[in-house]
């Protein structure tokens, strides 16, 4: 009884860890099904990709098709610290979603965010 409610809670703690993740930088489909921008999340895109080494690694990251951080880190002349945090920038504007499997972390490049950053920012 016992493990099958700890197995519960942690399915649940998942879940909700997911919903969390998912809702910091909202997108949503519209009617015509194409993937649409908040105000907040293209803001947050474009700060950043404002900065020159954060995009220099974005790009790194949609040319590989599997990229790890460990191939990231000898790419780029930067600390560990300095990687983490310009991933961390790119995760929560969205750009990227890290995979992970025990102390690796794997990112991947949002195309479909990126193509609707690209839409948006055509119309200004």
């Amino acid at each position: 009884m016992v493990a099958a409610t700890g197995t519960v809670w942690g399915t649940v703690r998942h879940r909700t860890n997911a919903r969390r993740v998912n809702s910091r930088m909202a997108t949503h489909k519209s009617r015509n099904n194409r993937m649409e921008l908040s105000d907040r999340q293209f803001r947050a895109i474009t700060k950043a990709v404002s900065d020159p080494r954060r995009y220099e690694i974005l790009q790194s990251i949609a040319g590989a098709k599997n990229c790890t951080c460990m191939e990231l880190r000898e790419s780029f002349p930067i600390s560990a610290a300095t990687l983490s945090f310009h991933l961390k920038e790119l995760e929560s504007a969205g750009l990227i979603a890290i995979a992970r499997e025990g102390k690796f972390a794997f990112p991947t490049f949002q195309r479909e965010v990126w193509k609707t950053y690209l839409t948006k920012l055509s119309e200004l």
